[in-house]
């Protein structure tokens, strides 16, 4: 049994998720994600079972980890109670603490995560606001929103519910200054601001220096495409 195991096993998601997975092929036969990726939630399970620390290096280091949605489809159906979904967070956190997540494609996406889903919260109280959801990056929805990006603020006036304004109702209401304080006490207590800074610094380890990792986030909100951001060559 290895230092990485021992680790995966303090984390209570783990405790929570793991209680001996039989190989069964359920978890995987139901999962969504399993229909659009290469990824098998019973591999995972099957390479965190075998306690192998190069193994679940690999794993950390994968994009694996990151293709679960996090639907918990496994857990209902699994006939010994796993849930894969739950090891699968306890490895994401492990990956991030560890610096691993930066070695993958879909692991370096946790950077845009953070600085928009993490800090929304920090800031705001919600995690996707609609000023986000740019026309550029998502030209699919069209006209209609096209047209409610550049008139959000009149039009919910219009509705009711005005942007910016405390306890208004709604998803763009500013929240209370003492609310907010007391959710960021909530981050810091439980670990999730370290997680957050982990990510910053796992990516500047990555890239090299916390000017390429600008680069990266730029890339991204540029194109909304992280892969269009080149990797630098390794020494």
């Amino acid at each position: 049994m290895g230092q990485l195991f021992e680790a995966l096993k303090q984390d209570i998601l783990y405790e929570h998720g793991m209680n001996a997975c039989l190989n069964c092929g359920v978890c995987t036969a139901v999962c969504p994600a399993a229909e659009f990726y290469e990824y098998s939630p019973r591999e995972v399970m099957n390479t965190v079972q075998s306690e192998d620390d190069e193994l679940i290096e690999a794993l950390l280091k994968s994009d694996q980890i990151w293709y679960c949605g996090q639907c918990f489809s496994c857990k209902t159906r699994c006939p010994r109670g796993n849930s894969a979904a739950s090891v699968i967070l306890a490895l994401r956190r492990l990956s991030v603490r560890l610096g691993y997540f930066a070695e993958s494609e879909k692991g370096r996406q946790q950077l845009i995560a953070k600085r928009v889903f993490g800090q929304n919260m920090l800031d705001r109280g919600y995690t996707l606001l609609a000023k986000n959801i740019t026309p550029e990056h998502f030209p699919e929805l069209g006209e209609n929103w096209e047209y409610y990006y550049e008139h959000m603020a009149e039009m919910r006036e219009w509705w009711g519910v005005p942007m910016d304004l405390e306890n208004s109702p709604g998803s763009h209401r500013q929240i209370p200054t003492a609310d907010l304080d007391e959710l960021r006490a909530i981050y810091e207590k439980t670990g999730a601001i370290a997680l957050m800074d982990a990510v910053e610094a796992g990516m500047e380890k990555k890239l090299g220096n916390k000017s390429e990792v600008e680069k990266y986030w730029q890339t991204w909100l540029e194109t909304g495409d992280s892969r269009d951001y080149p990797l630098p060559e390794a020494d």
